[in-house]
């Protein structure tokens, strides 16, 4: 690179040169605002898509009866203990079940003998060269544990969780720290009567098969009985977990009381259902807002939002307008959100929801405000919330979507603008080389004119 600082002639062509390349600079610069604007809309469009996304997934918790309907369940007893609890789906029918628990069901837990009892744990257990311990789970297969002739309680303990067959095994001291006294310890991973363990062959010094075993827990199944008088029916399950004795229901067993029933009691969690369709509502706003912000345009200040111009912003809000404010088809009771009290403010466009409104829907005609959000697979409608969900699907749509492909026009144009910028940078680059070059020339040029003056000059003064 060539310095210029008036090599001898007192110019400095330097700031010349600068001025000359920041005019051949505008261009860049210009595109240079075009690519920051674009990138700015694309970042802008992607949080409108996460925003869209937010809408279609309050519409989606609604868009079926099973996500919009709601229920609460109530239990009460008048034991001291607290006996079960209960939770509903959103397909429990409304309506109040008595339940009196007779038996937990638990896991099958056993020890061998303190008669066989050991003083350590690496005592050897096995009398003659080798040892062999059988065992099965119910009516499952049998699990065998084979022992060296030095095996030890430690080593039976490890053999046996090693299988993963469905039995953990322990030791426990039931003796004193000075006395200690190791027994094995058996528990069945699952509780119920046909998991409990059986002790098939014992070779070993425990002798389980012949002395036999301690109880240290039952194996049994849960027992409650539904209803009452007559029409009772007792129901038996492995678990304390019941998922399929009332539809809809799940009831975790957690104390017997023989005497006192709970009378649990389901109905539909209206505030739930509301608290549903708000949210629903709140990401429309958002959606709404989002936009408004970025197509404002302030004529004093001239300042005008990215979106201002954009074709695609007004498609977005005209399509969701249109799906949550269009008539269902098919309805006859609720035909429009207007008439549970979706209201459309002037100001902005943002939903405000009549909430008397509402609740005077909801309590009326229930099933035709779900049927005004649903897709009914009975009726074959669809309603505004399933719309809205396909709305989305199409506006983000990979292929055709409008907003996949504005970000992908926008991706294109930055990308354009990168290369127009690398181009007219490395001219630019030449340019001002060329410039410095020139002007290197011209300070060339002058400095041997001005020695060549002041040649002439002395040549003039040594003749007078």
């Amino acid at each position: 690179m060539i310095s210029i600082g008036g090599l001898g002639n007192s110019i400095d062509f330097g700031p010349i040169i600068d001025v000359l390349v920041q005019a051949k600079a505008i261009p860049i610069d210009r595109i240079n605002k075009q690519k920051l604007a674009a990138q700015s809309k694309q970042t802008d469009f992607g949080l409108l898509g996460a925003k869209l996304l937010g809408l279609q997934s309050a519409a989606s918790s609604v868009r079926t009866r099973v996500g919009f309907d709601k229920n609460q369940v109530n239990v009460t007893s008048a034991s001291s203990q607290n006996l079960l609890a209960a939770t509903a789906s959103s397909t429990a029918a409304a309506g109040t079940h008595k339940v009196t628990v007779n038996q937990l069901a638990s896991a099958h837990q056993i020890v061998s003998k303190a008669s066989t009892a050991v003083s350590t744990t690496d005592t050897d257990i096995v009398s003659g060269a080798s040892g062999t311990f059988s065992f099965q789970v119910g009516t499952g297969s049998v699990q065998t544990v084979n022992l060296d002739a030095n095996g030890t309680l430690e080593d039976l303990r490890n053999g046996i969780n090693d299988l993963g067959a469905g039995v953990s095994a322990s030791i426990l001291n039931t003796g004193t720290e000075t006395t200690p006294a190791y027994r094995l310890v058996l528990s069945s991973n699952d509780s119920g009567a046909s998991n409990a363990i059986t002790i098939t062959v014992d070779d070993t010094d425990l002798d389980t098969v012949t002395t036999g075993i301690d109880t240290f827990q039952a194996a049994q199944d849960s027992e409650i009985v539904l209803g009452e008088g007559g029409e009772a029916v007792t129901i038996n399950r492995s678990t304390n977990t019941l998922t399929n004795v009332i539809s809809g229901i799940t009831l975790n067993l957690q104390a017997v009381d023989q005497a006192n029933p709970v009378t649990i009691s389901v109905t539909q969690d209206t505030t739930a259902v509301k608290e549903g369709i708000s949210s629903f509502v709140n990401a429309y706003n958002e959606v709404v807002k989002f936009i408004d912000e970025r197509t404002n345009y302030d004529p004093e200040t001239g300042e005008r939002g990215l979106f201002v111009g954009d074709s695609l912003a007004r498609t977005v809000l005209d399509r969701l307008r249109q799906t949550v404010f269009s008539q269902v088809s098919g309805l006859t009771a609720y035909t429009g959100a207007a008439q549970i009290g979706f209201e459309t403010q002037t100001a902005d466009g943002t939903i405000k929801l009549n909430e008397a409104t509402l609740d005077a829907a909801l309590s009326e005609n229930y099933s035709a405000v779900r049927d005004l959000f649903i897709q009914n697979p009975t009726t074959g409608t669809e309603g505004i919330a399933e719309l809205v969900v396909d709305a989305v699907d199409a506006l983000d749509d990979v292929e055709f979507g409008a907003l996949t492909l504005r970000q992908n026009s926008l991706t294109s144009q930055i990308k354009k603008f990168s290369e127009q910028i690398s181009v007219k940078e490395a001219a630019l680059s030449r340019y001002e080389e060329q410039q410095r070059i020139k002007f290197a020339n011209l300070d060339g040029l002058l400095a041997s004119l001005q020695n060549q003056l002041n040649s002439l000059a002395n040549l003039s003064a040594q003749r007078n």
